[in-house]
């Protein structure tokens, strides 16, 4: 559709075309969905609470790598994390492209360590928290990733960080709400996702991942967005401490994502679809597909760091490492140390190894070289980290395994 840059468009459309944005309590969809809530809650409190604070810590750092690789994938951006780690390290390629996405993933990982941090002010649906991702994400990208073309007449449109667009689009079939629309539709979402119980709130995270791309409020980053506020809504809902995303198994998932969110789209069938314009039935089936996916990366993060396993992993490579003289020897002593306490404080490393002070930094020193250990200063104690390098070793699965 032909934009108007001179005036806002506002054609009137009533809050009611994106309705329902809940399943009703009478939908014979409900019993399962409310199975699937509770049994999400008790995997991702039970997996939250096995895991010692500092390989939480660690865990969630590689989650937001992890969900801005996925993310970046579901977008056609094909980011390694390897070249994420690079950039948040300030190592960029000398390629402009390459460089480009490694910025563009870097701007995802800030803005979800934002939202991590307890950031948001507000609820994530509400308009303030939807414009404040966007504005923060836009503002970290490089000025070549900030412009899209208008497909009907070939002009170069600016997406400005955290506004809502005020031209037309269209989405495939989709013709999402006229610009002068968009404050009352993101109005109606807001109140409509505000006071949810938790049960509720969980249930309710498919419909309002859905229902904020259908209003497609920006020119671009509508789905990264819905990403985003999706991440929150559970992290707040869930208290998911960072250490698993949905963001994996919809990319596992792509066509079949995008295939119930095009289903979404589409209008009431019949009276027993429900009360409201859209299809209750094809909602239903997106939030069945939305909680399932949610179950199963819980349960993958779950069963890749169990203890035992994680621990044969790591010192399998901690062997290996020794064996040819990047790391010293001795060295699996302190992995293992923190494998069992969540960190461990730099005093207590030359009795673990019971050698010297100067032989105890000296072992440290390499690890923390080979990226495997971190600390926030040379007094704080120290933690492991799982470098996007190792991912293949320590988390198969987790990553591609080609770079």
């Amino acid at each position: 559709m032909k934009p108007d840059i001179g005036s806002t468009i506002d054609r009137g459309e009533n809050v009611s075309l994106m309705e329902p944005l809940l399943i009703s309590r009478t939908s014979t969809h409900r019993p399962q969905l409310s199975d699937l809530a509770v049994e999400l809650t008790a995997h991702s409190a039970g997996f939250s609470r096995s895991l010692p604070e500092g390989i939480h810590t660690a865990l969630s750092d590689l989650v937001r790598s992890m969900n801005c690789y996925y993310s970046n994938l579901i977008e056609g951006h094909d980011t390694h994390p390897i070249d994420i780690e690079r950039a948040l390290k300030e190592d960029y390629s000398s390629d402009l492209k390459k460089r480009n996405l490694q910025l563009e993933a870097k701007a995802h990982i800030t803005v979800q360590k934002w939202i991590d941090e307890g950031s948001l002010k507000e609820k994530a649906t509400s308009k303030e928290s939807i414009q404040e991702i966007h504005r923060r994400f836009c503002e970290l990208l490089p000025e070549e990733l900030l412009y899209i073309e208008n497909p009907e007449t070939g002009e170069q449109l600016k997406v400005i960080p955290g506004k809502l667009r005020q031209n037309d689009v269209k989405v495939g079939r989709h013709i999402p709400p006229s610009p002068g629309a968009l404050d009352r539709f993101l109005s109606k979402y807001e109140s409509s996702y505000r006071n949810l119980g938790k049960s509720e709130s969980i249930i309710a995270a498919a419909a309002a991942h859905h229902r904020l791309a259908w209003i497609h409020p920006f020119l671009d980053g509508n789905g990264r967005v819905a990403r985003l506020v999706s991440y929150a809504m559970l992290l707040d809902t869930l208290d998911t401490g960072g250490i698993w995303s949905i963001a994996r198994g919809l990319a596992k998932n792509v066509d079949t994502y995008k295939q119930h969110l095009a289903n979404c789209d589409l209008p009431r069938r019949n009276d027993l679809d429900g009360r409201g314009n859209l299809s209750e039935e094809a909602l239903a089936a997106f939030t069945e597909f939305f909680l399932t996916t949610c179950i199963d990366q819980a349960r993958f993060m779950e069963e890749l760091v169990q203890p035992e396993r994680l621990r044969i992993r790591i010192l399998m490579w901690a062997e290996e490492e020794i064996r040819m003289g990047n790391i010293q020897h001795k060295s699996e002593k302190i992995l293992e140390a923190i494998l069992y306490k969540g960190k461990l404080a730099r005093s207590e490393v030359p009795g673990i190894l019971n050698v010297g002070e100067r032989q105890a930094r000296r072992i440290v020193s390499t690890l923390i070289e080979q990226d495997v250990l971190v600390s926030t200063s040379t007094r704080a104690p120290l933690r492991l980290a799982f470098p996007a390098k190792l991912a293949s070793r320590w988390m198969p699965g987790l990553f591609p395994d080609k770079y």
